[in-house]
């Protein structure tokens, strides 16, 4: 009998799990995948999360229930920390691996956005508590230090939303991720964020469609 599955990808900070889940008259049964590191990259002085490594974890998933011979997937979901993003070229290819949330470059990130937006203006529009590496200070940051990836970008997806276009090829943003970057207003949903809208001439990335 073939069992209609749900295959979701779990990702940590050091860890990930992919997990197969299906319905049954007792409930929910769930089955671990696989299992496999997480590992930060530190290069020149930067921290990186290894987005294609992550990829293929979840292909390594996928191939191990594509060899149950009961198993129908129906629905992938993924699920990881908030925040970082990796940015896309306008012919569609990562143009490098994204930085980690853990790196030391935001450091001061937030004074130095709100020498030009009020902190205040800032958390009255987004309601998010302000953190140095939220993505609205990283994108910033990034702007100040003349960041090649971002002179290229046509877009940002955040982490789960970038391994859903590796596996599908098509960009979309998730709504309640993009709500951990303070760039979406909670007085404008899924509007475009007044915040945006006031560094957009310092900051002209955009989310793939909502």
């Amino acid at each position: 009998m073939i069992r209609n599955c749900f295959f979701a990808v779990d990702l940590g900070a050091t860890s990930g799990r992919t997990i197969l889940g299906s319905f049954s008259e007792g409930g929910l049964e769930l089955e671990e995948v696989n299992r496999f590191p997480n590992h930060l990259i530190e290069v020149g002085g930067h921290f990186y999360w290894d987005i294609y490594a992550l990829y293929q974890y979840v292909i390594d998933g996928l191939k191990l229930v594509a060899g149950k011979q009961d198993v129908k997937i129906v629905s992938i979901g993924i699920d990881t920390w908030g925040v970082d993003f990796v940015c896309v070229g306008k012919d569609g290819h990562l143009l490098r691996q994204p930085y980690a949330y853990r790196d030391p470059q935001t450091n001061g990130a937030p004074e130095a956005l709100f020498s030009r937006i009020p902190r205040s203006k800032v958390y009255k529009l987004t309601g998010i508590q302000i953190m140095n590496f939220n993505s609205l200070f990283q994108l910033d940051t990034l702007r100040r230090n003349n960041d090649s990836a971002l002179a290229a970008v046509d877009k940002i997806l955040f982490i789960p939303d970038a391994l859903s276009y590796m596996l599908t090829g098509e960009m979309v943003t998730e709504y309640t991720i993009a709500s951990t970057a303070q760039i979406p207003s909670v007085w404008k949903f899924p509007a475009k964020s007044t915040v945006v809208v006031r560094v957009e001439s310092l900051l002209t990335t955009r989310c793939a469609r909502c």
